[in-house]
C-alpha cells in the first residue's frame, strides 16, 4: 500500500537548528513533508528519487526580488521564476510600488494590486508574495485592507526617492513617483508610514508578528552632493565612481534616521535592507543597542558578498546601494559569521542589456541600477561558506528559516513534517564557473561573470514536485500566490 507520493532516499539533511548533517530519507505526501527518517521502505512510495548523498536544504525563501521593474511583470514572473528554480529558490518575495517602472501608474493599491496579482497569476515556477511600498498618504490608509483582503504583511520605504534619482542623478521626483499634487515623499511621510504599519499591527494583534516594515537606507542629500563631487573631479570611473557617489556614510546616516523614527513611532518590526558597507552595518548594530525595544533585522545580498568594485564584470554591476571595495565585503562576511546578519537575498532585478546600458555604455551614471542573481544565491553561499567558517546550518537559517519566519511564511523554511515540501539538493563539491549564457534569467549578462562557485544545485522541489532537475527547469508553472501569514 502506497503511503507517500514521493520518497527521496539518501540525502544529508541540513537544518537551521542542528550542527549535524545526518543521512536520512524524505517522504512527501500531498505537497507536505510527511516523514523524515532513515530507512523508509521504497515500496511505500509511488515515486522514488535517489538523493545520492547530496545536501538537502530547505527551499530558499528569497525575500528580496524585483519582478516587473524593467520588464512587464508577466514576462518577469515567467522567466525570473525559472532562474529561482535553477538556484534552489522556491519562494520569491518581490517588491512592488506605484510610480514609474513596475506598473507605470499611480493611484490606489485597491485598484493597482489586483492588476499585479493578475499579471503574475499562472506564470510562476515558484511560490511568490509581494512587499508593497506606501508611496502616498492614501496608501497608508489602505494598509489594514491590504493585510486583510490580500494577505500583504510587509511594506517598504525607499529613503532616497524623494529628492535623488533612481539611477544616480537628481530627477523630477514628482513625475517619477506619480504621487498626488502637493504631497512629499520625505521623512515626515516615512514617519507616518511607520505609524500606519504600527496601527495595523495593533488592529490585528494575532498577525502582528508577521507585519513588518523594510527600509532602503541611503540619504538623498549626501548622494546628490557626492555625485557632483565625483563627476567634477573626474578621477574615478565605473563601479568605483558609483560607490564613491553613494558613500557608505550615506547608508549609515539613513540607518540612524530610520532607527530613531522606528523608536519614536513604537514600530518594533524593522528590516534594514541590503546593507553594503562596514559603516552601514556598524550603524545598524549601534542602533540595535540604542533602541533595544526595536526588533531590527539586517539583510545582505549575495552580490555584495561575492563581488566588489574591482572583480565585478563592468558597469553591469551597478546597483543601489553600490558594490563596494573589498574591505567592505570583508566586513559583511565578518558580521555574517558573527551572527549579526539576519538573512541573505539576491535583490534580483532583471535588467536586459538594451535597458541596462546608456550612451556611452561605459558611463556608469548613464546605466540603470540593479541586476539579477537569484540563481546564484544558494550555491554561492554554500560554496563560499567553508572558507569563511560559516556552518551549513547557518546557511539554512539565512536563506530559508529566518526570512520565512519574519515575513509570515509559516509553512516554509525547514524540512520537517507538516511543512511545505520545498527543498533543494546541493552538491557541495561540484564547482563551476558563472556564465550568463547558462542562466534561466532573461538577463544577458551578470556582474559575476567568470566567478568560480564551489557548490551546485542539482534539483529543486516545490511542494514535492520537481521544478528543476538534470540542468533544466521542468514542468508547467505551478507556483502559487502566498497570502500571508500562511499556516500549517
Amino acid at each position: 500500500m502506497t503511503e507517500l507520493d514521493l520518497l527521496i532516499k539518501n540525502v544529508r539533511l541540513v537544518s537551521h537548528d542542528s550542527d549535524t548533517v545526518p543521512t536520512t530519507d524524505i517522504g512527501i505526501k500531498d505537497g507536505k513533508f510527511h516523514r523524515v527518517a532513515p530507512g523508509i521502505e521504497p515500496s511505500l512510495a509511488r515515486e522514488v528519487v535517489d538523493g545520492k548523498g547530496l545536501l538537502a536544504f530547505p527551499g530558499v525563501v528569497d525575500a528580496h526580488q524585483h519582478w516587473g521593474i524593467y520588464n512587464p511583470l508577466s514576462d518577469d514572473t515567467a522567466t525570473e521564476s525559472r532562474a529561482c528554480a535553477q538556484g534552489g529558490v522556491t519562494s520569491a518575495l518581490t517588491y512592488m510600488r506605484t510610480g514609474q517602472y513596475y506598473m507605470n501608474r499611480g493611484g490606489s493599491y485597491n485598484e493597482v494590486f489586483p492588476l499585479v496579482l493578475e499579471g503574475a497569476q499562472g506564470r510562476s515556477h515558484v511560490d511568490y508574495a509581494f512587499h508593497l511600498a506606501p508611496m502616498q498618504k492614501s496608501h497608508i490608509e489602505e494598509i489594514p485592507e491590504l493585510i486583510a483582503r490580500f494577505g500583504v504583511t510587509s511594506f517598504k520605504i525607499f529613503m532616497f526617492y524623494g529628492s535623488h534619482g533612481l539611477h544616480g542623478r537628481s530627477a523630477d521626483q514628482s513625475s517619477f513617483l506619480m504621487t498626488p499634487p502637493g504631497e512629499r515623499y520625505d521623512l515626515a511621510h516615512f514617519e507616518f508610514v511607520m505609524r500606519g504599519v504600527q496601527a495595523a499591527r495593533e488592529a490585528y494583534p494575532e498577525l502582528a508578528e508577521s507585519i513588518s516594515l523594510s527600509l532602503h537606507c541611503e540619504t538623498a542629500e549626501i548622494m546628490t552632493a557626492y555625485t557632483k563631487l565625483v563627476e567634477e573631479a573626474g578621477t574615478l570611473d565605473g563601479l568605483a565612481a558609483y560607490s564613491a557617489s553613494r558613500p557608505p556614510h550615506s547608508e549609515g546616516l539613513a540607518v540612524t534616521i530610520a532607527s530613531y523614527l522606528a523608536a519614536e513611532t513604537e514600530l518594533p518590526n524593522i528590516n534594514l535592507l541590503h546593507l553594503s558597507s562596514r559603516k552601514a552595518i556598524d550603524a545598524a548594530m549601534l542602533m540595535a543597542k540604542a533602541f533595544p525595544q526595536v526588533d531590527f533585522r539586517r539583510e545582505v545580498t549575495i552580490g555584495h558578498l561575492l563581488a566588489n568594485i574591482d572583480t565585478a564584470s563592468g558597469v553591469g554591476g551597478k546597483v543601489n546601494p553600490p558594490l563596494r571595495p573589498q574591505a567592505d565585503v570583508d566586513a559583511l562576511w565578518e558580521h555574517l559569521v558573527a551572527g549579526n546578519v539576519s538573512w541573505v537575498v539576491s535583490d534580483h532585478a532583471c535588467c536586459k542589456e538594451e535597458t541596462k546600458f546608456g550612451d556611452p555604455a561605459s558611463d556608469v551614471f548613464q546605466a540603470k541600477s540593479g541586476f539579477g542573481g537569484t540563481e546564484y544565491l544558494l550555491p554561492g553561499l554554500v560554496g563560499a561558506a567553508p572558507s569563511h567558517g560559516l556552518p551549513l546550518s547557518k546557511v539554512a537559517e539565512l536563506t530559508a528559516w529566518a526570512p520565512a519566519r519574519r515575513f509570515g511564511l509559516h509553512t516554509k523554511g525547514r524540512i520537517a513534517e507538516g511543512y511545505d515540501a520545498d527543498l533543494a539538493l546541493v552538491d557541495p563539491s561540484r564547482s563551476w564557473t558563472v556564465d550568463a549564457a547558462d542562466s534561466e534569467s532573461a538577463q544577458e549578462y551578470t556582474p559575476l561573470q567568470g566567478l568560480e562557485i564551489g557548490a551546485r544545485v542539482e534539483s529543486t522541489f516545490l511542494r514535492g514536485r520537481a521544478i528543476y532537475a538534470d540542468g533544466k527547469v521542468t514542468g508547467d508553472p505551478q507556483g502559487r500566490y502566498l497570502s500571508r501569514p500562511t499556516t500549517r
